[in-house]
């Protein structure tokens, strides 16, 4: 009989454990090129200049429970476009340099606040980002919206591209802001790892 007792303890602490959540939840949502927007708004007096990059490739782990991000995302410099032939080659030969820094890099290393895998959450994604070949500490504000196995990210964050080294291109007659809004817009399959 106690060989049957402890037989029948041990199973239930096993149905116990496995019926317990997970004590650190790690994912892994790997951007795709068609399912991402890379959007940014630059404003002068006069006007508001709109534009995009292509997001050359992206992936992001995190730890639900811990915070704890690495990964990835990779623009491609070299693409951006703001719709006006002049304006982009002043922008890539003159600011950005594209062809000298043809890629836009963040690497996360920490989320403030929980990504609910299902449902909506804000977050904020510290990392480094770098561009123009210097690193800059960088912390985005993110929404995100899970369903299923899928999860839509909407990452915002400014871009001090004059303070962080690359040229202003305001001269005596138009003065350009000196910080870009960017945001990149995604979904992406979520796997757990």
């Amino acid at each position: 009989m106690r060989i049957g007792s402890l037989l029948l303890t041990l199973l239930a602490g096993t149905f116990v454990f496995a019926a317990m959540p997970a004590l650190a939840a790690d994912y892994s949502l790997e951007l795709k090129k068609e399912n991402t927007k890379v959007q940014f708004t630059l404003t002068d007096p006069l006007h508001t200049v709109h534009g995009s990059f292509g997001l050359r490739s992206g992936n992001i782990s995190f730890n639900t429970d811990t915070g704890k991000a690495s990964g990835q995302v990779v623009v491609d410099v070299a693409s951006g476009n703001s719709g006006s032939d002049a304006r982009d080659s002043r922008m890539h030969a003159n600011v950005l340099e594209s062809k000298k820094y043809p890629d836009a890099t963040f690497v996360p290393d920490r989320l403030d606040g929980q990504v609910a895998v299902q449902g909506n959450s804000t977050v904020k994604v510290h990392g480094t980002f770098t561009i123009h070949g210097a690193p800059h500490e960088l912390t985005m504000d993110v929404q995100t919206a899970g369903s299923g196995d899928q999860l839509h990210a909407t990452m915002t964050f400014d871009l001090p591209y004059v303070a962080w080294g690359m040229k202003d291109p305001s001269n005596f007659i138009l003065k350009v802001g000196k910080v870009v809004q960017m945001s990149i817009d995604t979904t992406g399959t979520l796997q757990k790892r």
